[in-house]
């Protein structure tokens, strides 16, 4: 389970626009700090989050595709840059995972655990802001005047007789 987290949370570090297009660590930082993604994996897990810049990770899981989703967060400085590949640092893991990253369009890309190619998982930018709601309406209420009527203009009077 550790390791399919670490998988899921480093492979929100890349992407960009060219059909698996590796990205180096920077690039990767560039495209995915702050953004939300959503994923699935090789083995039907999915869910979404967001990396924040200190290596921090908050966003859902559902292993396999079934069962509860469940809210996950991992702490500051658990994914790391180590040269020019990303690594990820969890308790529990006698190892640091590092990843492969590769853009596979403008929106999109994949992330493996290096060395094990088949253990990936795809991620595409969602755009989570809501956009623009109008909360008002144009029209008035019915026990309202409406704002294009003006009242009934007196008729004009008689100029004033001399």
């Amino acid at each position: 389970m550790a390791v399919r987290l670490v998988i899921l949370t480093t492979g929100f570090l890349a992407a960009g626009a060219a059909a698996a297009e590796p990205m180096n660590a920077e690039a990767a930082r560039r495209f995915v700090v702050g953004k939300y993604f959503a994923y699935t994996c090789f083995d039907g897990t999915r869910g979404g989050g967001r990396i924040n810049g200190d290596g921090s990770v908050a966003g859902t899981i559902q292993f396999r595709g079934t069962g509860p989703v469940r809210y996950a967060a991992l702490p500051a400085g658990t994914l790391r840059v180590k040269g020019e590949m990303v690594c990820a640092s969890l308790r529990g893991i006698p190892f640091e995972p590092c990843f492969n990253l590769n853009r596979t369009d403008a929106h999109s890309f994949r992330g493996s655990v290096a060395g094990l190619g088949f253990a990936y998982c795809d991620f595409t930018h969602r755009f989570t802001r809501p956009g623009v709601v109008r909360t008002t309406t144009w029209r008035a209420h019915s026990s309202e005047p409406t704002p294009n009527t003006a009242p009934a203009a007196a008729p004009p009077s008689s100029p004033p007789s001399q």
